[in-house]
């Protein structure tokens, strides 16, 4: 059955708008591709929690609840964001900004989304995961969201700690303790999200710029920008290396991690020679292949290690 359902909006000069949502709708809201990045990455935490294969309850529940709150975040951030998605030529199809969902119906379905994911990590797997679960959607949601991204060119930089949360969310689901090694899966997302958003707004930076947006790009120039991807991009490797100092990996991750840095510092240095929309939206590409291989390569030599 389709959920289906017209509302009608005054608006206050004092014309109506009229707003047919559809179950689609409710969907794109959630930015699932981003959500299913988040879930890869928060799988992965979970199995490296335990040389044992993680309970399958605990990883259904686990990932079910994340994924929940993350596309509460999600939504909530296409409220905040629905003036600003209005003269982006990237977003300005996202359902606020086409009429499609009201930004009361988007609220509500953030509220219920939020807290069903909250409650199902809470009373399913454990309560600390909930904690830093709702820690990590009002970081997004609101802080980044509402504060940082409006505030200052760095707001990517602070404002990633929360989405760099989920492996962290995922190790906790299963082991219910933070562990050093479950902060350094963080610790590699959030050295990964400024090279890997800086490139998507050198591509986009005239959006920004007409959105207000104080992105760097926007506040600091093309160079400075391009300059500040290398020098994220060599902060970056050194973090993926981390995992093999500390023993918490062996050979095959090191080798294969080698191998994604650097086609991952061939980008930095190509978009740093030439920071056409082009070069920029085509790292930006690969830096989301890079992360998801990345956990993946991590997963593959946690078992050949146990294996082995």
């Amino acid at each position: 059955m389709q959920l289906r359902e017209t509302v009608t909006v005054k608006a206050s000069n004092p014309k109506h708008w009229h707003f047919v949502t559809h179950w689609r709708d409710y969907l794109g809201l959630c930015k699932l591709k981003v959500v299913a990045v988040m879930l890869l990455t928060a799988a992965v935490g979970m199995c490296l929690a335990t040389v044992q294969l993680p309970p399958v309850a605990t990883v259904f529940w686990g990932l079910l609840g994340i994924g929940l709150a993350a596309s509460s975040a999600a939504a909530v951030n296409h409220v905040v964001d629905r003036h600003i998605d209005e003269k982006m030529a990237r977003t300005r199809y996202r359902p606020l900004p086409r009429g499609k969902v009201s930004h009361l119906q988007a609220l509500s379905f953030a509220a219920i989304v939020g807290s069903c994911g909250i409650a199902m990590l809470a009373l399913l797997v454990n309560p600390l995961t909930a904690w830093l679960t709702l820690a990590s959607l009002i970081g997004y949601a609101i802080i980044y969201s509402l504060w940082l991204k409006r505030a200052t060119p760095q707001n990517i930089v602070i404002g990633g700690i929360a989405g760099a949360a989920p492996p962290l969310l995922g190790w906790v689901a299963v082991s219910g303790t933070l562990e050093p090694h479950s902060l350094l899966l963080m610790l590699i997302i959030f050295a990964w999200t400024p090279p890997h958003f800086w490139s998507l707004c050198l591509a986009r930076k005239e959006d920004y710029r007409r959105a207000g947006v104080p992105m760097l790009p926007v506040t600091h120039g093309d160079h400075y920008t391009q300059l500040h991807i290398v020098l994220y991009t060599l902060l970056m490797i050194a973090t993926t290396a981390l995992p093999y100092l500390s023993q918490m990996s062996g050979l095959p991750y090191l080798m294969g991690v080698c191998l994604l840095n650097l086609r991952f510092l061939m980008w930095a240095l190509r978009v740093y020679r030439d920071a056409s929309p082009a070069t920029s939206m085509a790292m930006f590409r690969y830096s989301i292949t890079y992360i998801m291989l990345l956990f993946v390569v991590l997963l593959v030599d946690h078992y050949v290690i146990l294996w082995v």
